[in-house]
């Protein structure tokens, strides 16, 4: 806003300056032109005319005003529109700086938060995978236990079983034993027809039982 008004003030002082140099010489070629009427009216030769001041080339006052008025103009310019224009340029160019800076400082922010990101993505499927890894090992570990565990309640299972059935077989022995033995004695009994010795004949019929049994 300054630097417009420097400027509106720079260009009225060289129009004001511009108009007194043309009125200052305005007068002196009008004169020059009434001076080579009169001549010529007068019976005058057109020589006599161009000793008269010229028309085309500036007088001397002219030049002076013209050379004062560039003078003016130059000096306002340099006394109050450039140091202007330079301060309101190195203003913009600062702003310009500052601009590019926090753009380059935002851009700088974007890209360490996109590294971090990155980071923590990669944290994140390192732990994924450690997390799926441990997962399947626990299985694996869980599996191999449930199937030591069934194989090892399986032979219990059959060393009980074993047991059962031989512990059967010997109370079924036995039962049969002392059957087969006391239905002898009986049998025996009734074919002598007197009492024996119980004690004496299950010991004999036991040992052969035993020795039926060996063989």
């Amino acid at each position: 806003m300054k630097t417009c008004r420097l400027l509106a003030a720079t260009i009225v002082a060289v129009g004001f300056v511009v108009v007194s140099a043309h009125a200052a010489s305005a007068k002196p070629a009008g004169e020059a032109q009434e001076q080579c009427i009169r001549k010529l009216e007068g019976g005058g030769a057109i020589d006599d005319c161009q000793k008269a001041p010229s028309l085309i080339t500036p007088a001397k006052n002219e030049l002076i005003w013209g050379a004062l008025s560039f003078l003016v103009v130059f000096g306002a310019l340099a006394k109050f529109a450039y140091p202007a224009i330079k301060t309101s340029m190195e203003t913009r160019a600062n702003r310009i700086r500052e601009t590019l800076d926090d753009a380059d400082r935002a851009k700088n922010e974007a890209q360490s938060i996109l590294d971090e990101y990155q980071r923590q993505l990669a944290d994140a499927r390192s732990e994924s995978n450690r997390i799926i890894e441990e997962a399947r090992q626990t299985a694996d570990q869980l599996r191999r236990d449930l199937v030591a565990r069934a194989e090892q309640e399986a032979q219990d299972l059959r060393q009980r079983t074993q047991e059962d059935i031989g512990a059967a077989q010997q109370r079924a022995m036995a039962d049969l034993q002392t059957q087969v033995r006391d239905l002898t004695i009986e049998l025996t009994e009734k074919v002598v027809g007197r009492s024996l010795d119980r004690d004496t004949n299950r010991a004999l019929i036991d040992g052969y039982i035993a020795e039926l049994e060996r063989s």
